[in-house]
């Protein structure tokens, strides 16, 4: 495996590569994330008054408005902060020694998500048999006006979890430990963790979790033989895109989508059924990434 670019994230975590200065730094980055929230949430209530807020905390809750999904995702902006507010105390880090050098990156997400967007309106022109049938949710008038503010959202959301996850812990363990198997999976592990929810996904959670922790690797791996977290960002914003903002399922944060799909996430016949598909659909996008890498 050729992760000699990886070193670009893993210099600057030397330094500070302490186990104890990790798991302090993941609790500071998770405190101030949880006062930031807590701090909008306060803000908006009162600048809204009691009854709007119970309103928009059930919209909220369900992701069932475009205000919503918009909000949700923005909100990871203060992951953003709390992670430049780690680095900083705990590393001496910057933000950008997580990104890796930015004019690449740039290039590098700008190459990456041109080939995973090409793959997917290729697979979009496939038949996908009836359960997959969509069908009209947001108006496309609507949808296209909120188009801009929906990438910039969901760039936000993507960046941020792949700068904590990639980037952050990721080359932090990279700096402790030498044997990529640590550093590729503990990451992506807690990433799955993070999307364990039966409430929402019922009897699939396990196989959301397998799915998020694929992900992780997929990403964790174009990382490192990129050297930056632009294609892992990339791969991220892509899916999210389709599967927030092209076709939702339906009743499960569907607020911002085009289309929605006849089946919620709980859904366990239709969920098996589509399985193999998505996860055939993300080694396509991970090899089509590393293709694209190479040019």
């Amino acid at each position: 495996m050729r992760y000699d670019a990886h070193e670009r994230l893993v210099a600057p975590a030397r330094a500070s590569s302490q186990p104890l200065l990790l798991l302090g730094g993941v609790v500071l980055m998770a405190l101030i994330f949880l006062a930031l929230n807590l701090g909008y949430s306060i803000l908006h209530s009162f600048l809204i008054g009691r009854d709007a807020w119970e309103t928009l905390s059930t919209e909220l809750a369900k992701g069932n408005t475009p205000r919503a999904v918009l909000i949700n995702l923005f909100l990871f902006a203060f992951l953003i902060a709390a992670l430049a507010a780690a680095l900083h105390a705990l590393h001496n880090r910057s933000l950008l020694s997580v990104i890796g050098p930015l004019p690449l990156a740039m290039h590098q997400f700008r190459t990456t998500g041109l080939a995973v967007l090409a793959l997917y309106a290729v697979i979009s022109l496939l038949p996908a048999g009836d359960v997959m049938d969509p069908t009209a949710n947001l108006g496309f008038g609507t949808w296209l006006m909120l188009l801009p503010l929906t990438l910039l959202a969901l760039l936000i959301q993507t960046g941020a979890e792949e700068l904590v996850f990639r980037g952050y812990l990721q080359s932090q363990l990279a700096a402790r430990f030498t044997h990529p198997a640590v550093w590729l999976l503990g990451p992506s592990l807690l990433f799955a963790l993070l999307h364990y929810d039966p409430a929402i996904h019922g009897q699939n959670t396990w196989l959301v979790v397998t799915w998020a922790a694929l992900f992780g690797l997929a990403a964790a791996d174009l990382t490192a033989r990129a050297g930056t977290v632009g294609p892992a960002i990339a791969l991220h914003m892509i899916n999210n895109l389709s599967a927030i903002a092209i076709a939702a399922p339906k009743g499960n944060f569907d607020g911002l989508a085009l289309y929605t799909y006849p089946f919620s996430l709980d859904d366990t016949a239709a969920l098996s059924a589509w399985a193999p598909v998505d996860f055939m659909m993300l080694f396509c996008s991970w090899l089509v990434a590393r293709i694209a890498l190479r040019r």
